[in-house]
């Protein structure tokens, strides 16, 4: 996430966990200025076992734009923005009044009606997408009884959890007593029930668990499953994050640490990466999941193989809890262990689906580490989905992942919007309004949570 802006280049206080002049505010101490060295690059060396080798064989969304995964790139490539005035509730008294909603979802044919009207939107927009990815891999319905289900696991996170079910928790305690609050508290609040259902209704017995790394959730998620494969543990894993925080509690968090967008009288225009007038981020939510599995696997079951996952890398700045380092070594070393993961030299991606999340600080010091990384960054394009859908905080890198994916095998990089007057320094291809063709050979999709959490996964086209 990575996402408060800083008081050094904007007048106003934005970086409210340092401020001395804010009340009950300690200010944290100075970091001293380290000197860092990044190694050089192993020599690349791609997997070439089929038990190891990874490849996308499905994937599911719930996003502003639909839950098909088609439909929802072409409004991406047409540059549509997804953000309005916010109507779940009334946002009148909020100084921020608009966010990527998700509206008219339609859980229909993915879970029982019972369920539905329980359900924590964090979780149904989990099933559904789960659901709907294993379709896109020839393993819908009873397909799924085909594969041996102790072998198949979910990893599904979320940054937030069951927002929506612990607020109403809290409310009922408070108004009402404890007598009043639903048995369905704990079990719909807590980060792990995403996956625990999407398994339960699935009988999938494989590693299932969540991880919960703020916005760098879903690549710890693809990271994390794809490693389960090449160690033998499981031969297909349901992988990615889901998020449903635009509600009362939600969007008054991230007011309080000052982080959003206040362009209430033009909410399409709100969200603008790299743009001298960027003010924050723009709430989104929903789902972006994954089916990943070996490659054995999917050739002895004639799978549709959609792309490769190549490698991914995770790490931390262990700097502060909002702001990245100034110096970027976290960033950029997490991509360099990115690409020796990959087997995949720099001089190789030539696509980065950005994090990008339109914040004064932050967009500029992704640059700078991808800059450290990337030494000629002429041939490559770089974009970012959240000019369109907002920041789907843990849901936002399985949202990016698909968008990344379907840029590898569409040849089209959907424009990054809003780029009304991009900031000098950003010298690269940023395609800009308008999409564009691209022929990629290796593309990146980076993401970066509070915490200081950094992921970036490597994708390419499947070559057998």
């Amino acid at each position: 996430m990575q996402s408060l802006n800083s008081a050094a280049l904007r007048p106003s206080p934005l970086d409210p966990l340092r401020s001395a002049s804010l009340p009950g505010v300690t200010r944290l101490p100075a970091k001293k200025k380290l000197q860092f060295k990044i190694s050089a690059f192993a020599a690349p060396k791609r997997e070439t076992d089929p038990k190891k080798r990874v490849v996308i064989t499905g994937m599911g969304l719930v996003s502003v734009f639909g839950n098909e995964v088609d439909a929802y790139y072409d409004k991406l490539l047409s540059g549509e923005s997804g953000i309005t005035l916010i109507d779940r509730f009334d946002a009148s008294k909020f100084p921020t009044r608009f966010g990527g909603q998700i509206r008219g979802f339609n859980s229909e044919g993915y879970i029982d009606g019972k369920n539905d009207r329980r359900l924590d939107d964090c979780l149904r927009y989990c099933i559904v997408a789960g659901k709907k990815a294993l379709e896109g891999a020839d393993l819908g319905g009873e397909k799924i009884n085909k594969i041996d289900k102790i072998r198949g696991g979910v990893l599904v996170g979320t940054g937030m959890g069951g927002l929506q079910v612990f607020s109403d928790g809290v409310k009922a305690l408070i108004e009402k007593g404890h007598r009043k609050i639903t048995p369905f508290f704990i079990p719909y609040a807590i980060t792990n029930m995403a996956s625990a259902l999407l398994a339960i209704d699935l009988g999938l017995m494989g590693p299932n668990y969540s991880i919960s790394t703020a916005c760098a959730t879903s690549n710890y998620c693809f990271y994390a499953a794809a490693n389960h494969i090449r160690r033998g543990e499981a031969d297909l894993m349901i992988a990615g994050g889901t998020e449903a925080a635009i509600i009362p509690i939600g969007l008054g968090g991230f007011v309080a640490c000052r982080a959003l967008s206040q362009r209430n009288n033009d909410p399409q225009t709100a969200s603008r990466p790299w743009d001298q007038d960027r003010d924050g981020f723009v709430m989104g939510e929903g789902a972006g999941v994954l089916v990943m599995e070996s490659l054995e696997h999917a050739m002895k079951r004639g799978a549709p193989i959609i792309a490769e996952y190549l490698g991914g890398a995770v790490n931390c700045d262990a700097y502060h809890m909002t702001d990245p380092r100034a110096d970027g070594l976290g960033v950029s070393s997490c991509i360099q262990k990115a690409l020796e993961d990959a087997g995949v030299s720099p001089e190789e991606v030539n696509y980065i689906n950005a994090h990008a999340t339109s914040t004064i600080v932050g967009d500029l010091a992704e640059l700078n580490a991808i800059k450290k990384v990337f030494k000629n960054t002429s041939g490559i394009k770089i974009n970012a989905t959240k000019s369109m859908i907002g920041h789907c905080l843990g849901a936002a890198g399985g949202l990016e992942a698909i968008a990344t994916v379907k840029a590898i095998t569409t040849g089209w990089l959907h424009p990054t919007i809003n780029q009304f007057n991009k900031e000098p320094s950003v010298d690269f291809e940023t395609v800009a309004n308008e999409k564009q063709q691209h022929d990629i050979n290796v593309a990146i999709s980076n993401s970066f949570g509070f915490g200081g959490h950094n992921s970036v996964v490597a994708f390419s086209a499947f070559k057998p």
